[in-house]
């Protein structure tokens, strides 16, 4: 009977192109305006970093980008790929900080046509390239790859094509940074309720599925931290902002919307501060020695 249903949970998650880009887009492409609403600024969908209490939601944002950053270990000229760029945000901000050139590739037209008119008006756009392709496209070599958020969408019977994808594109001293939504328990679905109105298609991987992934891919993992109560607040701030709008909110959806999205950010805070959800980085390596063997070298700039 477990086989059978974990047959039953690989077929429902069967996202090749076509069925992915549509799953994207029934999330992603209905309001650019509503994003803005309830993100803030900033326009970043996913788990912030609260490095201490006090920080706003804005700050630990930010926060993020800083220890992503880090782990990536970039240096000007360096090229990046940003699978899943969202509205570009993270993009822009390594592009700006670093020196880097970023190619940034999302499925969303939505995200697509933001992310583009932000990066010309800071000025980013000879630096940073935003395209509306799938993972699998991509050709290139990079000097480092990172994915924040978006290997939820990848579906489970496409993890161990997905982790060699990056392993074929990085270079042979590069460096990747995945950041997403897993479990500390066994292996689970979500909730069909979840698939069924917010995320088709998404799955949430436990750290045995994500690391038999990897471990096929020939890459080595050089580092994996796991981010218990930063998602729970995130997630909290967000509801705040939506309700705080809810006026115009009203003037973009209907009440049957706005039930379900409160219903949803509800309920997925309940999922990181209750229930077996928590946030996974797992920093990969080609070579052994390409990452440093300490994390002293995330915070030595910080404490200079």
């Amino acid at each position: 009977m477990a086989r059978l249903a974990g047959r039953v949970r690989s077929w429902t998650l069967w996202n090749h192109m076509g069925v992915a880009r549509r799953n994207v887009a029934h999330h992603y492409d209905i309001s650019d305006e509503l994003y803005g609403l309830f993100l803030g600024p900033t326009r970043q969908y996913t788990c912030a970093y609260f490095r201490r209490p006090e920080m706003s939601l804005d700050e630990a944002q930010a926060a993020k980008i800083e220890h992503i950053a880090g782990k990536l270990m970039l240096r000007p000229g360096m090229r990046v790929l940003d699978i899943g760029c969202g509205f570009g945000t993270l993009a822009l901000a390594l592009a700006r900080d670093t020196g880097a050139e970023v190619v940034g590739i999302t499925l969303s037209e939505v995200q697509l046509a933001e992310a583009q008119r932000r990066a010309r008006e800071a000025g980013l756009a000879g630096q940073v390239e935003f395209r509306l392709q799938d993972y699998r496209a991509v050709t290139e070599s990079f000097d480092r790859v990172v994915s924040v958020g978006m290997m939820e969408h990848v579906g489970l019977p496409h993890l161990g094509t997905y982790f060699r994808k990056v392993a074929d594109i990085l270079t042979p001293e590069g460096v990747a940074l995945i950041h997403y939504i897993g479990r500390w328990s066994p292996p689970d679905t979500i909730s069909p309720w979840f698939n069924k109105y917010i995320f088709p298609g998404a799955y949430c991987p436990a750290i045995s599925e994500a690391m038999r992934a990897v471990e096929r891919s020939g890459m080595i993992l050089s580092d994996l931290e796991v981010w218990r109560g930063h998602y729970e607040r995130t997630l909290q701030g967000w509801l705040d902002r939506f309700d705080r709008n809810i006026d115009r909110v009203r003037q973009l959806h209907d009440e049957r919307f706005i039930r379900m999205w409160r219903y949803y950010l509800q309920s997925a805070e309940l999922a990181f501060s209750e229930a077996h959800l928590v946030i996974h980085q797992l920093q990969l390596a080609k070579g052994r020695l390409t990452v440093p063997g300490t994390r002293d070298y995330l915070y030595a700039a910080r404490n200079s």
